[in-house]
């Protein structure tokens, strides 16, 4: 058995629940859970992604400093529905453009994603993922 600390759960700021929860479901194909206190939670694994409206305490929402990245079978079909969205990134990663599906100079086939409040979202093939070790 492991010490290391488990990642239970990741929050996300936001503006407005409901939106908010309309864009999740949508772009992840899973329906959230409201579980009150303006909270989302949907469940990524094993890990909880929760989306918490901060509007109620007069707050605006800050977009999280990194991205938040998703492992996912079907890369393909998230790509058209993010560009169906229209929430591609506009950035650049590595000289691509973030919105577009390629293969990382790390050997991930991936692309990025903002929700409306601007947190970042990187959807990764779960066939490719990079996890430090290089192949041998």
């Amino acid at each position: 058995m492991s010490n290391a600390p488990a990642i239970f759960r990741v929050s996300l700021e936001v503006a407005d629940s409901k939106r908010a929860h309309r864009f999740y479901s949508k772009m992840l194909g899973i329906e959230g859970r409201l579980v009150g206190g303006g909270r989302v939670y949907f469940d990524c694994g094993p890990v909880i992604l929760a989306l918490v409206d901060v509007s109620a305490g007069k707050k605006r929402p800050k977009p999280a400093p990194q991205d938040v990245y998703f492992a996912v079978e079907d890369v393909d079909a998230i790509h058209a529905r993010a560009k169906k969205m229209r929430c591609l990134s506009k950035e650049d990663v590595h000289g691509a453009p973030a919105g577009a599906l390629v293969t990382r100079p790390w050997g991930e086939r991936s692309f990025y994603a903002e929700d409306p409040v601007g947190n970042g979202l990187c959807f990764v093939d779960a066939t490719t993922l990079f996890t430090g070790e290089r192949p041998r």
